[in-house]
Order: structure tokens, then sequence, then C-alpha cells
């Protein structure tokens, strides 16, 4: 009986310990899966950033080929750090590189792109963030890969690195043309 008295509260300790280490193996927050993973992108309809910017809309994204969209904006920090990562993704054969403008002025965006170098093939601007609502965006920046079909296949939170660039945009770009 003594012995139990010692064993139950070791149990119990290890039990715990085990819970807590566990959940440090979880998946960061803001890369938790999308809702939009395997489903259609949303429809939206915004204008373009401005007269020098094509604009965009759903059907561009169900053309063929692989999208890559980028949700960023001037005001965000991380998005001036990945801007040489997608002067490399814009490069890609067969890969149309969008951009989606959050919460910003059209003037501030322009005055970003002049300082690090415009990528992207089409922007849309989205002054209010009523279109981010649909695609799940809650920071930026954001980056979606989407199939030929319109399908997103990836959904990652964060700022581009080369890490990320090879390792999960890279692959999910091959697996999208897999799919379109």
């Amino acid at each position: 009986m003594k012995r139990l008295l010692y064993i139950v509260p070791v149990a119990v300790f290890g039990v715990l310990a085990y819970l807590l280490l566990d959940s440090l193996r979880a998946p960061p927050p803001d890369q938790l899966p999308s809702a939009l993973v395997g489903k259609p992108a949303p429809a939206f309809a915004l204008p373009a950033l401005d007269k020098r910017a094509a604009g965009f809309r759903r059907a561009d994204l169900t053309a063929g080929r692989v999208t890559v969209l980028n949700v960023w904006a001037s005001w965000c920090v991380p998005c001036r750090l990945e801007a040489p990562m997608l002067d490399r993704l814009k490069i890609l054969n067969g890969v149309a590189l969008y951009g989606l403008v959050y919460k910003d002025k059209a003037e501030n965006a322009r005055q970003f792109l002049s300082e690090v170098g415009d990528p992207f093939a089409r922007i849309d601007l989205d002054a209010q963030g009523r279109a981010a609502i649909d695609w799940g965006v809650y920071d930026v920046p954001e980056t979606f890969v989407i199939d030929g079909k319109g399908i997103v296949r990836l959904r990652y939170s964060g700022p581009i690195t080369e890490d990320v660039l090879l390792q999960v945009l890279l692959p999910a770009i091959g697996e999208a043309r897999g799919h379109g």
C-alpha cells in the first residue's frame, strides 16, 4: 500500500510531462491548416492597385497555370524581407505571381514596390480587407499556391525565406502542376 502512494504521484507527473512535451510538437499557430486547401479559391471583385497594374479575377486563377498569390502590405516589415524570394518566384515557367495588397493605400503600396521591386504580374487592392477575410488571411504576408483549375493547394503564413521557398513553396508548386 505504501508503494502505491509513491507510484501514483510519479505516474501523474509522467502523464502531465508527456502532455506538455507533446503540445510543443504542435504546428506553430501561424501555420494552422487553411479551410481553403483542397477547395476552389474564393470569388472576389477588387480593383487593380492603380492604372499601372493589371488586376485579376477568380477566372484568372482557373486559366490552366499555377498561380502564387502573395498577400502583402507596405506597412509590413516581413513583406520587405521576402521581396528577393518573390523575384525568384516570378521567373518560374508556367507560374503566375499575383499580389493582393491588404489594408493599405494604393500610393503607399506603389512606393513600396518602387523601393523593393515589383515582381507581380497582376496586383489587386483590398483596401478594406474584405476579400482577405474570404481567403482566411489574418496577418501578412501570406502566400497561396493555386492550381490551374483554381483549387487552393497551399497556404503559407509568414515571410518567404530561402528555406521556405525551397522546402515549402516549390514542392507545392510542383504538386499543383500535377493537379492542374
